[in-house]
């Protein structure tokens, strides 16, 4: 089972309900260390000084903000000590919003907010209330000698919490720049058509399962292969992605449609899909009928 990596109460108003945080996501990334090809050992990493090339002992080390000029200003341990938010064990949640109102640039990392066994009825209630009311409670807490921003949100009566980036850390579109060429694109209705009837010919439900990360399982399968003894020499590289324009916009398009089309028929749910249209269309001729039957019987 995993582990709480925090304890501490949910707090708004005068409420106060006691709650753990577990980590909602367990990332899978292929770790790899440096190897000496020619030893095969592990290839180790020593702090030196830039001075003079000398390995710096661990209790001569500080930390230091370059300046412009290209200064540093070192401060301590004890001056950032100083500095740190008071470690209170509460979610202090500031305001309840619309989740429609959050920008998801903001979300960073979710986390599993369970109760406490003796107060896991407030704790339903809080969730239950919120899930009723469509709202999303905004919050700020402390965790390892930080201030997080976060969100507290209901999900199947369970209450989940996602950390957020502050408003200042965004990066404005305009420092990347190159959106301004878009200003005097003119959109043909044909293409926008094709580009609607292409959008709704893809047109699905999430189902997260669908979606794996298909280079980490390559990875992972090389790495048993060559752990068995085997060579991965035969691999071939992917081919580059063409860097050729795209001239006839509308041909492309078109392509696309058929073949999402056939994507379409190919997948498991496409006979569901297809029973479901034929019932759908076939209540619409009935529909369109009856109206027809109602005009004539008016005029």
């Amino acid at each position: 089972m995993p582990r709480a990596i925090w304890s501490g109460s949910i707090s708004f108003g005068l409420v106060s309900i006691p709650v753990k945080l577990f980590s909602a996501v367990s990332r899978k990334t292929v770790r790899f260390n440096q190897i000496d090809s020619a030893t095969g050992s592990r290839v180790k990493q020593k702090r030196v000084s830039a001075a003079d090339g000398e390995e710096v002992p661990y209790e001569r080390i500080v930390k230091g903000f370059e300046l412009p000029s290209g200064d540093y200003v070192m401060v301590s341990d004890d001056e950032m000590a100083a500095l740190d938010p008071a470690a209170v064990r509460t979610i202090d949640i500031d305001e309840f919003v619309d989740l429609a109102d959050i920008d998801p640039i903001f979300y960073d990392n979710a986390y599993h907010l369970v109760p406490d066994e003796q107060t896991a009825k407030p704790y339903k209630l809080l969730a239950t209330a919120m899930e009723e009311a469509g709202k999303v409670g905004i919050c700020h807490f402390v965790m390892r000698s930080k201030q997080y921003l976060a969100a507290v949100r209901p999900v199947d009566g369970r209450l989940l919490l996602s950390t957020m980036v502050y408003a200042d850390e965004i990066v404005d579109p305009a420092q990347v720049g190159g959106f301004d060429l878009l200003a005097d694109i003119e959109i043909d209705e044909k293409e926008l058509a094709m580009a609607e009837q292409l959008i709704a010919t893809l047109d699905a439900t999430f189902e997260p399962s669908r979606h794996t990360d298909t280079y980490r399982e390559a990875v992972l399968e090389l790495i048993e292969r060559k752990a068995a003894g085997e060579s991965g020499d035969d691999l071939v590289p992917a081919p580059a992605p063409s860097s050729d324009t795209v001239i006839d916009l509308m041909a492309a398009l078109e392509a696309s449609v058929k073949e999402a089309k056939k994507a379409r028929v190919r997948h498991p749910a496409a006979g569901r899909r297809t029973t479901e249209g034929k019932a759908a269309k076939k209540q619409a001729k009935k529909s369109a009928k009856k109206a027809s039957k109602r005009a004539r019987k008016s005029a």
